[in-house]
């Protein structure tokens, strides 16, 4: 089971009141609720494996190179280039990141993150290398190019909490989108994502976008298309297609997930009791992590 992390501690964030506080006063509502998370998906789909994945790089400058726009909406301060750039966080979700970070390697909870990477990249990774089933846990449809009927890879994608997630397939993501999972990447590439800061091919939105890649197999083949005048695109759609020549000479390298980043060595089998007790206990009197650190215990022990 990969987390993608960051999607995860946003939607506890969001979905836990933040009266949720630790003895001093501090939130901890994305710590907690994370820690709920957790338990729950380790409950309902018993992994022997489990690793948490961090944006080591939320906004790659190699993605940013290719496409300037890439997330730019989403920079709080701009940093040296090889440094990355500050996301935009709620003020009190910010102080939690470390908290969150702590409490998993105090629980031996594998946490990999690679400089210069996403985290949609770690897990690209790890489930191209991975020799069974994979889970992805994510709130992001990115990954959905990663799924594999034939080699056991989904996403459990959250409804609302991770209880209720769906759990898509190949047969999901073709009555969904009209497209195949392989073919996923360069659908998104043509259509575009504001929330990523994609453009995407004007007038071509999702069902146009998944209409093209169907009838010419991928996105060489709805480019060369847009240059045949033989073929059956319309006028607008020619246009649109050769004027965005710029931004989708990149846009797919920008929008594949990364399968080949080097990765550290680590531990990534699911811990059956805490890696440093100690620690543990000190961390959950300090944020009064309570029954949720509790419970992820009890479960981990089962």
């Amino acid at each position: 089971m990969l987390l993608d992390t960051a999607s995860l501690y946003f939607r506890a964030y969001f979905g836990v009141p933040d009266s949720v506080r630790a003895p001093d006063g501090t939130p901890v509502n994305a710590v907690r609720g994370l820690l709920d998370f957790i338990t729950r998906l380790v409950q309902d789909h018993h992994p022997d494996d489990l690793v948490a994945c961090m944006d080591a790089d939320w906004r790659p400058h190699w993605r940013v190179e290719l496409i300037p726009s890439y997330k730019a909406h989403r920079v709080a301060v701009e940093t040296a280039e090889g440094v990355p750039d500050e996301e935009e966080v709620p003020d009190t979700l910010a102080p939690q990141v470390p908290v969150i970070e702590a409490v998993l390697d105090a629980l031996g909870i594998a946490r990999v993150g690679v400089a210069g990477y996403e985290a949609d990249d770690v897990i690209g990774t790890l489930a191209a290398a991975a020799p069974g089933p994979v889970d992805i846990v994510t709130g992001d449809r990115d990954l959905f190019q990663l799924v594999d009927d034939k080699r056991g890879v989904r996403v459990l994608y959250p409804r609302k909490g991770v209880g209720d997630c769906d759990a898509v397939d190949e047969e999901l993501i073709r009555t969904k989108y009209g497209v195949r999972a392989d073919q996923y990447a360069d659908f998104a590439a043509l259509r575009g994502d504001a929330s990523d800061g994609l453009p995407g091919v004007k007038g071509i939105g999702e069902k146009t976008a998944a209409q093209l890649i169907t009838e010419y197999g991928d996105l060489a083949g709805v480019r060369a298309a847009a240059v045949d005048r033989t073929s059956r695109l319309t006028p607008a759609k020619r246009r649109g297609i050769v004027e965005a020549a710029e931004y989708l000479d990149v846009a797919p390298k920008v929008v594949r997930v990364a399968q080949d980043v080097p990765m550290p060595a680590f531990d990534p089998a699911l811990p059956a009791e805490a890696l440093h007790p100690e620690t543990v206990d000190e961390l959950a009197t300090r944020w009064g992590l309570g029954s949720s650190l509790t419970r992820l215990l009890a479960t981990l022990g089962r």
